[in-house]
């Protein structure tokens, strides 16, 4: 019992004393992490230096005009082509395709204007069809619950609401 004392006096002794040595400590740490050699944490790839150099072979822009009208035509050594037309009404539709290193040619084409973004490629999952038709009785639910609320609404008048004061 006696050694617990000591040991929790010690503890708190130094937690209340030494808070000199805790900032001391903290200011030590924050020294060394500045003064530390990152780079001797961090080494690159073993291949990143052998990064195969891919030329532009067509990039043809026409930048947006005062009316936000704009083309674009690009294409790339390794394949990558991509063409894009922007309209006046903020509209904008294009193409982007290239082959997979596997051989598969990858398409995509879009739209984006006032409806939304729309793009189209086969590699795109596709929602399913709805597995079965909604069964009659379940229609008739939903309307006869349509039809409740309709009265309920029609029924309620916002004097109901509010109380007279007291």
């Amino acid at each position: 019992m006696l050694k617990k004392h000591k040991q929790l006096n010690t503890v708190f002794t130094f937690v209340h004393t030494g808070s000199n040595n805790v900032s001391q400590i903290v200011f030590a740490c924050l020294v060394a992490v500045a003064l530390a050699d990152k780079a001797a944490f961090y080494a690159p790839p073993a291949d990143s230096r052998e990064v195969e150099f891919v030329p532009i072979i067509k990039d043809d822009r026409v930048h947006p005009d005062e009316h936000g009208v704009y083309s674009l035509d690009m294409e790339t050594g390794d394949g990558i082509h991509r063409t894009e037309q922007g309209g006046a009404d903020g509209s904008q539709q294009g193409k982007v395709s290239f082959t997979f290193p596997d051989g598969q040619v990858f398409d995509l084409s879009f739209v984006a204007d006032a409806d939304g973004y729309k793009p189209e490629s086969s590699f795109l999952p596709v929602a399913p069809a709805f597995p079965h038709p909604i069964p009659q009785f379940v229609l008739d639910q939903i309307e006869f619950a349509r039809q409740q609320d309709e009265a309920r609404s029609s029924e309620e008048s916002p004097s109901r609401f509010y109380g007279t004061p007291n």
